[in-house]
């Protein structure tokens, strides 16, 4: 028999996965805003992702909508145990949201500069407030019985603030690789400048939360340390992941440097769902434990199973429409 469960926590991890993809990158392109070398590399950073950056945040309403239905748990927990940091989050997207439909229409330099804030510091927190929450679910939660125990402001730590600067680190390096694939000409070149110094960032980011993570959590040691030794490749795949992206620009490959990133991605997410599995709600429920009722996962999932062809559809055609270079004359070509 099919375990329901299971396959909720599939059809979650591929949103989340495709979220912090697809959304990365343009989020990262926002973070790389202010670091642009003029105006007209700002034009065209803005117009690689404008397409598609309303499509990829459907991700993010997917994964969350269903943690709703088919995890209750997860979210009477992690709403008032983060719901500064999910505040933080929204206000930048929105920010960032806004800045798309207002830069262009700006009647002055003034006011462009202004729209240029918005979409920086909004990438900026929102990606930093991922990041903490990211932290913040590593770190466990204060729990009594299935009722959050602990602080509004709990998941604020160094631990979280790492975490939180790694992830706008990362989203960086996915916006620049991104933006090596989209552009041509001076952006292109400093996207082939800032890749490598964003890629020892995120390494040494990466090094610093690996470290730290078995102390914080002594089932997350056992695992690393104890009869799960095959684990290591995931970290060693993140690394060669990282190996090419470094070769992949020195070479001033195109594309391979953001399929690289894409791979380090990955790696490093699985890394984190095989250290804490099975607990969604770290430290003690598992997802079964947050599970709604099989029928109402039932009821839910045949709902799913249209829905997600049809994203999957329209976010494939967007991609292919949307697949030229980006020019500053032109747009798209």
């Amino acid at each position: 028999m099919v375990d329901i469960t299971l396959v909720w926590v599939v059809i979650i991890a591929v949103g989340l996965v495709g979220y912090v993809l697809m959304d990365g990158f343009d989020l990262g392109v926002g973070i790389l805003f202010p670091f642009a070398p003029g105006e007209q590399s700002r034009d065209i950073m803005m117009n690689t992702v404008a397409p598609v950056w309303d499509g990829n945040e459907t991700w993010l309403i997917l994964g969350g909508a269903g943690l709703l239905a088919a995890f209750p748990l997860v979210y009477s927990v992690f709403l008032p145990a983060l719901y500064i940091g999910v505040f933080l989050m929204l206000a930048g997207l929105i920010f960032r949201g806004v800045a798309f439909e207002f830069r262009f229409k700006a009647s002055s330099a003034k006011s462009r500069r202004g729209w240029n804030a918005s979409f920086a510091i909004g990438s900026m927190v929102a990606a930093f407030a991922q990041g903490a929450v990211v932290g913040a679910y590593i770190q466990g939660f204060q729990m009594d019985g299935l009722n959050y125990a602990g602080t509004a402001l709990d998941w604020l730590t160094p631990f979280t603030v790492l975490t939180g600067l790694g992830l706008m680190a990362g989203y960086a390096l996915l916006g620049a690789t991104w933006m090596i694939l989209k552009t041509e000409g001076e952006t292109q070149a400093f996207a082939y400048r800032v890749t490598p110094w964003l890629l020892g960032a995120v390494l040494v980011v990466f090094g610093l939360v690996s470290a730290i993570t078995p102390f914080i959590d002594a089932k997350v040691m056992e695992r690393w340390m104890g009869t799960f030794e095959i684990l290591w490749v995931l970290p060693a795949l993140a690394l060669l992941a990282a190996w090419q992206i470094l070769r992949s620009v020195r070479r001033r490959h195109e594309g391979l440097p953001f399929v690289s990133t894409i791979a380090l991605f990955i790696f490093t997410f699985l890394g984190l769902i095989v250290s804490k599995w099975p607990y969604v709600v770290p430290p003690d429920y598992t997802f079964w434990d947050a599970a709604s009722s099989p029928d109402a996962q039932l009821f839910i999932l045949i709902g799913a199973l249209f829905i997600i062809p049809i994203i999957l559809g329209y976010t494939a055609w967007t991609y292919w429409v949307f697949r030229g270079k980006v020019t500053a004359d032109a747009g798209y070509h």
